[in-house]
């Protein structure tokens, strides 16, 4: 389960059918449908997400897609897999994705200097971001990121 601040990101809900919106976001959020069998389920401020993702990053990439909506406070995405995980027979190798929330005075700059220890990084969040970080000059307190690995 990962947690959200529920009072920021895209207004989405309560034009409908909640899930669909949700499942329609993180499809057009993508230039190919990477997740195969997307099942997107609101219940109340929680967001299920099921289905075999293309790999790691394009699941924690839909994680984010659904937790940075306001009113969402938590993603559930324990049945949101990859051929990864599918084929560890033990879960343990699998890493944690690393999520950070964006605090008032944050630059992307900032974070990559703490994450990285080289703010000139920044880019590299920003490519992994790219389906939630539209501009690289405008992030908001309350938003979450993703933060690579460094290859």
């Amino acid at each position: 389960m990962f947690g959200f601040l529920s009072n920021v990101g895209k207004k989405l809900l309560g034009k409908g059918d909640d899930s669909a919106a949700i499942k329609a976001e993180i499809e057009s959020s993508f230039k190919e449908l990477p997740v195969q069998g997307l099942v997107v389920e609101v219940a109340g401020d929680t967001v299920t997400l099921a289905g075999v993702a293309l790999d790691t990053a394009t699941r924690e990439k839909a994680i984010l897609i659904a937790g940075n909506i306001e009113g969402i406070a938590s993603v559930n995405a324990d049945q949101l897999v990859t051929p990864e995980i599918i084929a560890a027979t033990n879960t343990r190798d699998i890493p944690e994705p690393r999520f950070y929330a964006i605090k008032k005075g944050d630059t992307l700059w900032a974070i990559a200097q703490d994450f990285y220890k080289d703010g000139s990084k920044y880019p590299v969040i920003v490519e992994a971001n790219l389906e939630v970080i539209k501009d690289a000059n405008k992030i908001y307190p309350g938003q979450s990121i993703r933060i690579p690995e460094l290859t």
